[in-house]
């Protein structure tokens, strides 16, 4: 699965809005989640999201006249990459926004660069561990605390909602780096390999939903705001908002174009605030920052200049637009 990565000078009107715009969306998507667990289990949500994003990029690769993959090898690794890379970190974030604000599950979603690096690094071994690298996990492993408080104890719904949220974010930290390892050699594009795992994950989401969560209501059955959070979570912010991504790659490189993790947590707060008239304590969004610049030093954007390490960015929607490995 590789791009053509384009150097990081591209002029700024090529690929600005499209940056913007994919911040927003899926900045926005904790404000869907939220609406659409007002009448839906976590799981049912998830299965009808996957399952629209499934259907667009279908639509997508028709148009495009692109397939889907056909070596039994690569579905076998999709399995466990639409496992920890979709069906479950879309359902923790689901299960954690039923007792957090919508803001603070895009914060939380803004740790997944740090914890993609120590499992990259320990377990699939497609990356190396640096000094630099060292200061920007411990700054982001300080930034986390921030955010929880744990100097206020711990315990309680609230609490209990973003270990979920921070465990939806550790899901993405397993698929990325075992994607870049097993998938990323891939002949197949992208988009083919995107739109494959949605299917997968639809699949295993179909056998689990009823299981746990009943059967999935009917759509007529649902009020116009939550068929709409649906809809805009399936088609736009799992669907087209891929397609958005894989430009930026192309057109800015995919340096400028990871650096999207930075505003994704900013749209959460401001719509968060904004929509649902959220607030957060003082310390959730300081921690974030504290977060966002540990990110930021182990991608080495913060510190000596230096080359650029590829960055692996944590986005609520299909995180299979990896670079090309170095």
């Amino acid at each position: 699965m590789t791009t053509h990565v384009t150097p990081d000078r591209a002029p700024l009107r090529s690929w600005l809005p499209g940056f913007l715009a994919l911040a927003a969306i899926w900045g926005a998507s904790f404000l869907f989640i939220k609406i659409g667990i007002e009448e839906l289990h976590p799981l049912q949500l998830t299965l009808y999201r996957v399952a629209a994003g499934a259907l667009t990029l279908l639509v997508v690769l028709a148009v495009l006249r692109d397939r889907l993959p056909r070596e039994p090898r690569v579905w076998a690794h999709l399995v466990v990459v639409a496992a920890f890379g979709v069906a479950l970190p879309f359902t923790l974030f689901g299960y954690g926004e039923q007792r957090v604000e919508s803001m603070l599950a895009g914060i939380w979603n803004a740790t997944t660069p740090l914890i993609v690096l120590p499992l990259a690094v320990l377990v699939f071994r497609t990356e190396r561990l640096t000094a630099r690298r060292a200061v920007g996990l411990g700054l982001g492993f300080l930034g986390v605390l921030v955010v929880l408080g744990v100097w206020e104890g711990v315990g309680g719904s609230h609490f209990t909602g973003q270990l979920m949220c921070l465990g939806a974010a550790a899901c993405y930290g397993v698929a990325i780096p075992y994607q870049k390892k097993f998938i990323a050699g891939s002949a197949y594009s992208g988009l083919s390999l995107s739109a494959a795992q949605l299917l997968v994950a639809t699949a295993q989401l179909a056998v689990v939903a009823p299981l746990v969560a009943g059967a999935p209501p009917l759509p007529t059955e649902l009020s116009a705001p939550v068929v709409g959070s649906v809809v805009t979570l399936g088609a736009l912010g799992t669907g087209l908002a891929f397609v958005i991504n894989l430009r930026n790659i192309r057109t800015a490189g995919a340096s400028t174009a990871s650096t999207v993790t930075y505003l994704i947590p900013i749209f959460a707060v401001l719509i968060g605030a904004v929509v649902l008239d959220e607030r957060l304590n003082w310390h959730q969004p300081v921690g974030a920052l504290v977060v966002l610049l540990g990110v930021a030093v182990t991608q080495g954007l913060v510190g000596p200049r230096r080359r650029r390490d590829e960055a692996v960015t944590g986005i609520p929607a299909v995180p299979a637009a990896e670079p090309a490995a170095r």
